[in-house]
């Protein structure tokens, strides 16, 4: 079907149909399980294609898209997501074959959290009411929502099919149109997903993907005709989309930047629960997760009990590691490529000299890029895989006397994402949830995105939500009408 393989599309997708990038750059794509080769003929979008896209995105908004009622909208992703399903395990290979992520993890939750997300964004779109208020000052007021026009999306690699989730149903719901461009280093599901569009019944132009690198999302975020962009990604890069949207035409932005996420143990923790959360829910793609629990806070009652127990769960877990992410019993997998993996193991030299290795901290096997879940106690004030977002299988532990330190301690990142408290006490629950200056706060269990629920962040990790009702008005611009 594409000019790299039989197996997959390596062009971009614009207008309805894959056509060839206009510029020459390619892109070559290896697994990071055993670094062959899965694609060396990746096309990639420059300024051109960007405008050719905006262009189609343009016409489509205010064309047929702009014609289909809420309930046209909604049959539309619940067919799409009906595709999705029966395509399950193609597209689960293509997004763990240069991504390294288990198979297994795509197929039994990222896919069918996608399919979920469709549904209950579909359930929205004939449900999009406006307001209105009474002529107290001799003026009725009505207030209706209408889609904000065309919007884009710029995703990270670390859970592709969750971001063309979050940010592309709650848009369609809206009635907005979009153009995706997923990471450089996961393009071939976004590929493998989009002609799933025209066949569920959306107008050409309405979806887009384009494979690019950080030419492609600058020219998106500085368009002046895209009126709203969404960013998963670094601090450093949302920086960039930030002021490339003000400079541009002040397009509407969501953030979501990642984070140096808290948990706090406590003496009163339901001990088997903390550590499978703490252990296992830290290490699940191989701890390349925005909301990962990365700084532990545990109160010194239970402390060495429970590094004990989660050192045992890492090597558990590092026993098993260095299977083929394709094979469907694999639960854990190396990290993404080449960099990444040479970013990881720069952050644990550091841990070496600043803190104490509990286990962990090498390569696993002689080719690829997995590594050793590594486990860091005490590390030292200020030392940067504490403070730092490593995004990678690396943990550190601290321990605290009261409840005061523990939130002291856990706010004192420039990070605001999502947060962990284990705690039997619902009392003591609440009230650090409250004086945890996260987005999200997660009680006796890992943070984990609820669709009916926003998700985000605060202070560096983002502004903005998507999910929930939120995610849908990030899509919607309000407008007042005035009668006299």
């Amino acid at each position: 079907m594409g000019s790299t393989s039989p197996d997959f599309e390596s062009r971009l997708y614009i207008n309805g149909e894959f056509v060839p990038a206009k510029g020459a750059e390619r892109l070559t794509l290896y697994n990071p399980w055993d670094e062959s080769v899965v694609a060396s003929d990746v096309q990639v979008a420059n300024t051109e294609d960007v405008d050719i896209a905006v262009a189609a995105s343009r016409a489509a908004f205010k064309g047929p898209w702009k014609k289909f009622t809420g309930a046209q909208r909604s049959a539309a992703m619940l067919k799409f997501a009906d595709l999705v399903e029966k395509n399950i395990d193609t597209l689960a290979r293509l997004e763990s074959l240069p991504t390294g992520r288990p198979f297994s993890m795509i197929k039994h939750f990222d896919l069918p959290h996608l399919i979920s997300v469709y549904r209950y964004y579909a359930g929205w779109a004939d449900k999009i009411a406006g307001k209105t208020f009474p002529a107290e000052n001799g003026t009725y007021k009505i207030v209706k929502y209408e889609p904000i026009g065309v919007a884009a999306g710029i995703a990270s690699w670390n859970a592709t099919f969750l971001y063309v989730a979050w940010k592309i149903a709650p848009a369609l719901a809206a009635g907005a149109t979009f153009i995706f461009k997923a990471s450089e280093k996961s393009p071939l599901g976004v590929l493998g997903i989009a002609p799933l569009y025209a066949e569920a019944g959306f107008p050409p132009g309405v979806v887009q993907f384009l494979t690019g690198t950080r030419e492609a999302g600058a020219a998106l975020a500085s368009h002046p005709g895209i009126d709203k962009i969404s960013f998963t990604g670094s601090v450093a890069a949302g920086r960039a989309v930030q002021a490339a949207a003000i400079k541009s035409n002040l397009k509407r932005v969501t953030l979501e930047l990642g984070g140096k996420s808290p948990a706090l143990v406590f003496d009163d923790a339901p001990l088997e629960a903390a550590v499978g959360g703490v252990g296992q829910g830290f290490l699940v793609n191989s701890g390349q997760i925005c909301v990962a629990a990365s700084r532990v806070l545990v109160q010194e009652g239970i402390a060495e009990k429970f590094k004990a127990a989660v050192k045992a769960q890492f090597e558990a877990v590092s026993k098993n590691l260095g299977a083929n992410p394709l094979e469907p019993t694999t639960t854990h997998g190396p990290v993404v490529d080449k960099a990444q993996y040479e970013r990881i193991s720069g952050y644990i030299d550091i841990g070496k000299a600043d803190a104490e290795l509990v286990t962990g901290g090498s390569r696993k096997g002689d080719k690829g890029y997995a590594i050793e879940p590594t486990l860091f106690v005490n590390p030292k004030e200020g030392s940067r895989i504490w403070t730092e977002e490593i995004f990678g299988p690396v943990m550190s532990i601290k321990t605290f006397k009261t409840e005061e330190e523990a939130i002291e301690l856990a706010n004192d990142t420039s990070y605001g994402l999502a947060s962990n408290i284990y705690t039997t006490s619902l009392a003591r629950g609440l009230r650090v949830a409250d004086a945890l200056e996260t987005g999200g706060v997660s009680i006796n269990s890992p943070f984990m995105p609820e669709i009916t629920s926003p998700f985000g962040g605060k202070k560096q990790s983002g502004n903005g939500r998507e999910l929930g009702e939120e995610g849908l008005h990030a899509y919607l611009e309000p407008k007042s009408i005035n009668i006299k």
